[in-house]
C-alpha cells in the first residue's frame, strides 16, 4: 500500500486547546490535500464526540480519503474506518479478527526491537516514534532522533510512519532519513487556526515535502 507522505492527526484534545472543533480541523485538511486523517480521541466517546466522527467520516468519504481511529476498534467498525493501535492496547492479531482482512489497520511501536517485532504483526503499517521530543501526547517514550530511523529503517518491509514533535522544518528530513509518511499533530496548527490558516498549512506541508523517499525499502503489501 501506499500512505500519504502526511498523515494529520485530529487529536481532540490538543484541538480543544485551541478553540478548533474535530470537523473544521478535518473539512479544512481534506480540502488542502490530505489522503488520510486520524481521529484520536482519548477522552469518553460521548453521543456528541461519536456524532463528530461520524461527520468526518463522511467529509473522508466524500474527498476519496482513508479514515483511521486510534485505540478503538469498536468506533472504528461503526465509522466504516481503519484502526490504529498502540503497544498497549488490543493486539494487532485480535484487531485483525474483529475489523477483517480488508481494514487498514497500523500499529505504534517506540525502539528498534518493537519496530521489528511490529513487523510480523498482520498490519498494513507500522509507526515509529516519537521521532523529536514531543508535547502532545502524556508521558511519551524517549525521544528516537532522526539517526535511529535512518539505521532501523532497513530491518522492516511495511510502510513506516514517524510521528512525534513533526514540523514544517523537519518533516522533509524524516522522510529522507526513511519514512513513508509523516504523522502531525501540533505542526498542523498555525498559531492563529482559522479554516483558512488550517487549508494553508496542509498544503505546506504537503509543498515542502518530497514526493518519494531517498532512504529505505519501498513500500510493501
Amino acid at each position: 500500500m501506499n500512505l500519504p507522505r502526511i498523515y494529520p492527526i485530529l487529536d481532540t484534545e490538543t484541538l480543544a486547546a485551541r478553540s478548533v472543533s474535530l470537523e473544521t480541523a478535518a473539512a479544512a485538511f481534506l480540502e488542502g490535500g490530505a489522503g488520510i486523517l486520524q481521529i484520536r480521541h482519548k477522552g469518553h466517546w460521548s453521543r456528541a464526540a461519536f456524532d463528530s466522527a461520524k461527520v468526518v467520516a463522511r467529509l473522508c468519504r466524500e474527498a476519496g480519503a482513508r479514515l483511521v481511529v486510534n485505540d478503538r476498534a469498536d468506533f472504528a467498525l461503526l465509522l466504516e474506518a481503519g484502526l490504529h493501535v498502540g503497544q498497549d492496547d488490543l493486539p494487532p492479531r485480535d484487531a485483525r479478527k474483529l475489523m477483517g482482512t480488508g481494514a487498514l489497520i497500523g500499529f505504534s511501536s517506540h525502539d528498534s526491537r518493537q519496530l521489528r517485532a511490529a513487523g510480523g504483526e498482520p498490519v498494513d503499517y507500522v509507526a515509529l516514534g516519537p521521532i523529536f521530543a514531543t508535547a502532545s501526547k502524556r508521558n511519551p517514550d524517549p525521544a528516537v532522533g532522526i539517526e535511529e530511523l535512518r539505521r532501523c529503517r532497513p530491518s522492516i518491509e511495511k510502510p513506516l510512519v514517524a510521528i512525534g514533535g513533526i514540523t514544517l522544518e523537519n518533516a522533509a528530513e524524516v522522510l529522507r532519513a526513511g519514512a513513508d509518511s509523516v504523522a502531525v499533530i501540533a505542526g498542523l496548527l498555525p498559531s492563529e487556526t482559522t479554516v483558512r490558516s488550517l487549508r494553508e498549512r496542509m498544503r505546506e506541508f504537503i509543498n515542502r515535502t518530497p514526493a518519494r523517499t531517498s532512504a529505505g525499502p519501498a513500500p510493501s503489501g
